[in-house]
């Protein structure tokens, strides 16, 4: 893949006369839309609130909600408020490179693409219109296993760039089996385990809803793309008791042997949230831990993924890498989460948004948006390169507070 360096003139920051007009998509339909939304959005809660707009309900709540009250998914975006930047001055950051390395793969920002279910759901393009847009870009996407575009058709359809696939492990190990192989014949370079998910938790807003896939649409991971024929398939129940049928509640860290001996692909355990688990991580030879509360879709009240952070960064003790997803709205958030230890963040959520808003243009935006506001907060905090970025850029209130 070809290296990206970020530089200051990449993303000149925009006039607030020169907002670029909204594509022709978005344009046809304007007279449907609220007044506010017919501009181009300018962050993502403006993509959320034209997607909430656009997209049925059940969809929209779908990708939308969390568990029970919601508790942690309010707690996953509150709880980078409450961390404070420390900026520096009269450093040199005419030329700002942010650039990274994940798993040695050169990615142009430490900004990545969340594995996130049934895109086509947003937008018919769905998972192509991501993997032609992260690619575009120059970072990395990750594939869900509950993806509606069958991943060998998407490395087929989008050959360049850095992509993972994401795995549930399924209680019929051939299938998890085979899934592993198909995704390393087709180029992607590591397997993100989702170690937090033995069910699916209880999302109300699912249940309120009847949630289904769609009819026009099929879990695509689980039919033999050569063949035709569909293995397993969502048959119109609920995707909890579907998943349910499927995930292997009996999974331990003594599977993860077994994980490591059926692919040459490095592993990455997503749904770490506590120190205990992350040195178990490493001493079973994970080769990076995504701290990840599932976009708080599980359990209700654990942890925000950035408070979770820190104790992880210590337990880990440099061995491996540690990325975080949840919660990620602003530049500010990438920041914080570097500022903390995080190599690289991945964005969900406001990727569907973008999905929904324009397609593969659409999360491009999505994309740019969050990483000119993470461009533009390195530069306006000392911080030339990645590297820079320290705990000493961070504090909270807490800590300040005696010094008041």
């Amino acid at each position: 893949m070809t290296s990206h360096s970020v530089i200051a003139s990449d993303l000149p920051l925009p006039a607030s006369s020169s907002v670029p007009s909204p594509p022709p998509s978005v344009t046809a339909q304007s007279s449907t839309l609220p007044q506010h939304l017919r501009g181009r959005p300018v962050n993502i809660a403006e993509y959320e609130q034209y997607a909430k707009h656009v997209l049925a309900r059940q969809i929209y709540d779908y990708y939308r909600s969390g568990a029970n009250d919601e508790v942690t998914l309010r707690e996953n975006c509150d709880a980078f408020q409450r961390l404070i930047i420390r900026p520096r001055f009269l450093v040199d950051v005419s030329n700002l490179d942010l650039s990274t390395t994940i798993l040695g793969q050169r990615i142009s920002s430490p900004i990545c693409i969340a594995p996130t279910a049934m895109q086509r759901m947003a937008h018919d393009d769905g998972e192509i219109a991501t993997a032609r847009a992260a690619a575009s870009v120059g970072t990395c996407m990750c594939l869900s296993s509950l993806s509606t575009t069958n991943l060998v058709t998407l490395s087929k359809s989008v050959p360049e760039g850095v992509r993972w696939f994401q795995l549930y492990v399924y209680r019929d190990r051939e299938v998890t089996r085979d899934l592993v192989r198909r995704a390393e014949e087709s180029g992607y370079a590591a397997i993100a385990v989702t170690v937090d998910t033995p069910f699916l938790g209880r999302r109300e807003a699912d249940v309120r809803n009847g949630f289904s896939l769609p009819n026009h649409l099929t879990l695509a991971n689980f039919i033999d793309p050569e063949k035709s024929t569909q293995r397993i398939t969502e048959t119109g129940k609920g995707l909890a008791e579907y998943a349910a049928s499927l995930f292997d509640q009996s999974l331990t860290w003594n599977d993860l042997a077994w994980l490591k001996s059926i692919t040459r692909l490095p592993i990455v355990l997503k749904g770490i949230l506590t120190a205990e688990d992350a040195r178990l991580a490493v001493s079973h030879g994970a080769s990076a831990i995504l701290v990840s509360n599932h976009g708080a879709r599980q359990v209700d009240t654990v942890s925000s993924t950035i408070e979770a952070l820190p104790e992880i960064v210590q337990a880990v003790e440099g061995k491996v890498e540690v990325y975080l997803d949840g919660g990620v709205r602003r530049g500010t958030d990438v920041f914080k989460a570097l500022a903390l230890g995080a190599r690289a963040v991945f964005i969900g959520r406001p990727v569907l948004w973008g999905l929904a808003y324009a397609g593969e243009e659409g999360v491009r935006d999505v994309w740019n948006l969050i990483n000119h506001e993470f461009k533009m907060c390195m530069g306006l905090s000392g911080t030339p390169n990645v590297a820079a970025i320290t705990q000493r850029h961070v504090t909270t209130r807490e800590v300040m507070r005696p010094k008041l």
